[in-house]
């Protein structure tokens, strides 16, 4: 939870302009909700409810929490808009809404731009929770990762301590000179698979794809699981493999199969920044600690379906350096 907690109080200070303290109940409220939503939506019930919501909208049942637990999320965003809008200087914008707010009121003849608290309203949430659900994912499948798998931790580390050692805090600056923590990060992402089928989509209008017709109104999931496992463009697709991003040489090397933030125009617009988050996180946490099993407590993978692909509650021991 606190992996959760910091990821989450990045996005706040990008899109709300502050952090929250990790004692603030409103706070850490508004996090289980997102987290309790987020794992429902992955759910039997929600399933039921994108094939026959002309139904499943009158069924009592779990999926309506989902719709309950995202008004939530909403009203608390639509309290911070109404907080910005009061005290907004439009020659010094604060965060994204701000930003947001000043394009509003540039375009506010134009209504095709899209310029609207409405979406003001659903493109904070989505940068709000899919930038901390996703990324702090991904950090507890790395750590997961590192306890199965010492002798990789130790590798990260000592290079790590070649490069950065502990006298700061690692950078962006340093990743082009750690080649083998980022393979590490890439293979975390590949293994860990999120979000396994991608986002539902719908077809606008009918479409030819590959010989296949697409009709209208049709939902549509890009199953990344079979990019990120396939047997054709990985080596060993079902280890954990960091040399799966290493040449001959030991340098990194990008793999077209690697596409946990999909592409084309529906790419994750949250690549950089969750990059970004990752490798600061991850090296800040291995920097610092050495993370094991608790004694007597055998490593699994074991994992949990939501929205997100995710560890099952673990326990690790994190010893100082």
């Amino acid at each position: 939870m606190l992996i959760n907690n910091a990821v989450s109080n990045v996005i706040c200070c990008l899109v709300f302009g502050d952090r929250f303290e990790y004692s603030d109940d409103q706070f850490q409220t508004l996090l289980k909700t997102i987290n309790e939503t987020i794992y429902l939506e992955g759910g039997v019930w929600a399933g039921k409810y994108n094939m026959m919501p002309w139904v499943m909208r009158w069924v009592p049942g779990p999926h309506r929490r989902i719709f309950s637990g995202w008004e939530e999320v909403i009203s608390f965003i639509k309290i911070r808009i109404q907080e910005h809008k009061k005290d907004n200087d439009t020659s010094s914008p604060r965060d994204f809404i701000d930003c947001f707010l000043n394009e509003i009121e540039k375009w506010e003849d134009d209504t095709r731009a899209g310029f609207n608290l409405e979406n003001l309203c659903f493109c904070t949430l989505d940068l709000f929770v899919a930038g901390t659900e996703t990324t702090s994912t991904t950090l507890y499948w790395g750590l997961l990762f590192m306890i199965n798998y010492p002798e990789i931790q130790a590798k990260v580390q000592a290079e790590m301590d070649a490069v950065v050692g502990s006298s700061r805090q690692p950078s962006m600056e340093d990743s082009d000179s750690m080649p083998y923590t980022n393979a590490v990060i890439h293979e975390t992402q590949r293994m860990g698979n999120i979000i396994p089928l991608n986002v539902f989509r719908m077809a606008t209008k009918d479409t030819e794809v590959g010989g296949y017709t697409i009709p209208k109104n049709t939902i549509v999931l890009g199953t990344l699981q079979s990019v990120l496992f396939d047997e054709s463009q990985w080596e060993t697709p079902h280890t954990f493999n960091p040399a799966h991003f290493l040449d001959q040489e030991g340098k990194f090397r990008k793999r077209d199969a690697f596409l946990p933030f999909s592409l084309g125009k529906r790419v994750c617009p949250g690549e950089q920044l969750a990059k970004m988050e990752l490798f600061l996180f991850f090296t800040s946490l291995l920097q610092r600690f050495t993370f094991s099993c608790p004694p007597g407590v055998e490593p699994s993978l074991d994992f949990k379906m939501g929205s997100t692909h995710s560890p099952k509650p673990y326990q690790l021991c994190a010893t100082l350096r």
